[in-house]
C-alpha cells in the first residue's frame, strides 16, 4: 500500500509518502513541506497548498491519503487554518477517487511510538528508525506526515476487518427484521 500522509497547516503543510504493508519493513518514497507566506491572503495560501498536494499526488500516485484529524486548540485562528488545509488535502484526494482516512494526533503517536503522549522528538526518532533513515526529517511537520502514513498502513487492515464485520452484522440484522 502506498500512502500519502498530510500534516495540515497553512504555513507549513507536511507531506510524506510511505509504501509497505503491516508487519513488513516500510519504505519512504518522499518527504517534504508545502510552505506558504504568512503575509499572503488565506485564499492564495489555500491555492498554494492545493497545488503542492496535487504535485505530490501526481508524482507519487498514492492508493490512500491519511490526514491528521483537526482537534480543538486554544488558538481558534490556528485551528481554522489547519482545518482549511486539511479540507484542501481531502478535496484533492476525493477529486481523484483516492480514499481518505483521518487519524488523531494521539492515534498517530501511539501507533508509531507506543504512547499517545509522545513529543515531537520521540515521533521523529521513531519515524527515523522505522523507515531506516539517516536523520529525522525536518521540520517536524515532515516527520509527522510520515508518521501519519505509517499509522495508516499499520491500522488499515484492522480497520477494514472491523468495517466488514459491522457491515455483515447490519446485513444480517436487516434480514431478520
Amino acid at each position: 500500500m502506498r500512502v500519502l500522509g498530510v500534516d495540515p497547516g497553512l504555513t507549513r503543510c507536511g507531506i510524506g509518502v510511505v509504501e509497505g504493508v503491516a508487519g513488513r519493513p516500510l519504505t519512504m518514497l518522499g518527504v517534504g513541506v508545502v510552505r506558504t507566506s504568512a503575509d499572503a491572503e488565506t485564499p492564495d495560501r489555500l491555492i498554494a497548498v492545493e497545488r503542492g498536494i496535487e504535485e505530490w499526488l501526481d508524482a507519487h500516485r498514492p492508493e490512500r491519503v491519511a490526514v491528521e484529524r483537526v482537534f480543538s486548540q486554544h488558538n481558534v485562528r490556528t485551528v481554522m487554518g489547519t482545518a482549511q488545509a486539511s479540507a484542501v488535502a481531502m478535496l484533492c484526494a476525493a477529486r481523484r477517487g483516492i480514499p481518505v482516512a483521518l487519524h488523531t494526533p494521539s492515534e498517530v503517536k501511539a501507533a508509531v511510538t507506543g504512547t499517545g503522549r509522545a513529543d515531537k522528538a520521540q515521533v521523529g526518532a521513531m519515524v527515523t528508525r522505522l523507515l531506516r533513515l539517516d536523520a529525522p526529517p525536518k521540520p517536524a511537520d515532515a516527520a509527522d506526515a510520515l508518521a501519519l502514513a505509517i499509522c495508516h498502513i499499520w491500522r488499515a487492515p484492522a480497520q477494514n476487518r472491523l468495517q466488514q464485520a459491522v457491515a455483515a452484522h447490519r446485513a444480517l440484522k436487516g434480514r431478520t427484521a
